[in-house]
Order: structure tokens, then C-alpha cells, then sequence
């Protein structure tokens, strides 16, 4: 059976199958890159009408991203697939610590999930940054509250949690917040693949070197 071999061909002929289902969408061609990830990573054309991003979430990322920011994330799957290497080439650093010690500790203390435990930790470190949410809703309720009762203010939120219980709540109240531009996709659809892809999409829109 003939197949294609190189990564990049693979990649070029996936966004030539994606690009009909975006078509009349009226997006920019920064979104319709990013839409692409999303669909790439997913292998699910049906996520195209479902994805929601704020008009500004890309050039607010990108201007985040050249002043250095780092990324927070709730689960450790999606900063391992953001690309470390490109991130740090801009200044900034992905963090995770749902799995320390302490963050259990609150949690257990507070009767709180993990993930939330850990974007309360992180607190005003969020000012300014990249948050990436592909797994816990409750992660994102807790950005959420922060941004409304501490006035932390990242500078995008990239909110796709996935799942059947909060994840559409969560993605909903994100979506009709004013505070903080924000990119994500409606009903229980999502996932930490889908997050980092987000985020690697806007490093690759500012460099596509590899």
C-alpha cells in the first residue's frame, strides 16, 4: 500500500482535506490556521462550527508570547504537547503543578479538585500569561472566579476542557465573559491535544520554523 512518508507532506495534504470545511466561515487567515490545528489535532471536521474565538485572542496571544509570557495548564498532558523548545526560543516557560504535593494538600483541605487547588496557587502569576485548560472544567471555574473576585487578568485563555460534566458550563461562561480574550469550542468536545494545539498554532503563526 503507498502512503505519504514525510511529516510535512502529511501535514500540507491534512490541511488541503480541512480546508473545504472552513470555507465561507469568514474567518482571517490567522484564523483559519488556528481552526485547522484544532481540526488536525482532533481529526474531527465537525469541530469547525463549534469553535469560539474572541476577535482579539490571536494578537493578544501572539503579543503575550513576544513579551515572554509563560503558560499555565491544568494537566500535565497539555504542556507536554505545547512545543517547549519554540516557547522558550520567545522567553517563556509552560508550568503544571496539579501533581504536587502541596496542590494535593490544598485540595484535600479546601474540598476543591486538584486542578482548581493549582490555578488558585498560581493566583496573580496568571496576569498577563497563557492559560491552556484541555481537561478539568473545574480548573477553568476557578480562572473564572479568579478573573471576577481577584481581578487576575491572563492575557488569552485558551479554555477546552473536555467532558459531560462542566465542561459545557465552563466553556459557555467563558465564552460570554467580557474580561479576557479567549479561545474554545462548545458542548462536551475538547481535550488537552486540542489545547496545546491552540497554543502551538499561535507560536507557528509567529515562526513556523520547526
Amino acid at each position: 500500500m503507498d502512503f505519504i512518508r514525510k511529516p510535512m507532506e502529511i501535514e500540507h495534504r491534512s490541511m488541503e482535506i480541512i480546508a473545504p470545511h472552513l470555507a465561507g466561515m469568514g474567518l482571517t487567515e490567522e484564523e483559519t490556521k488556528v481552526y485547522s490545528r484544532i481540526i488536525h489535532a482532533a481529526g474531527d471536521v465537525e469541530y469547525a462550527p463549534l469553535i469560539r474565538m474572541h476577535p482579539e485572542a490571536i494578537v493578544r496571544a501572539q503579543e503575550a508570547l513576544k513579551a515572554g509570557c509563560n503558560i499555565y495548564t491544568d494537566v500535565e498532558m497539555v504542556r507536554t504537547g505545547i512545543n517547549k523548545r519554540k516557547l522558550a526560543a520567545f522567553g517563556g516557560e509552560a508550568f503544571c503543578c496539579v501533581a504536587d504535593p502541596e496542590i494535593r494538600a490544598l485540595a484535600e483541605q479546601e474540598g476543591i479538585t486538584r486542578s482548581m487547588a493549582a490555578m488558585r496557587r498560581f493566583g496573580k502569576a496568571l496576569d498577563g500569561s497563557i492559560v491552556a485548560i484541555g481537561n478539568a472544567p473545574t480548573a477553568l471555574f476557578e480562572v473564572l472566579r479568579l478573573m471576577r473576585e481577584e481581578a487576575v487578568r491572563p492575557a488569552v485563555i485558551v479554555g477546552i476542557p473536555v467532558g459531560f460534566v462542566g465542561a459545557a458550563d465552563s466553556k459557555r461562561e467563558l465564552a460570554e465573559q467580557d474580561m479576557v480574550p479567549f479561545v474554545t469550542v462548545e458542548g462536551t468536545k475538547g481535550g488537552s491535544p486540542i489545547a496545546a494545539a491552540v497554543v502551538n498554532a499561535v507560536m507557528y503563526l509567529i515562526d513556523n520554523s520547526r
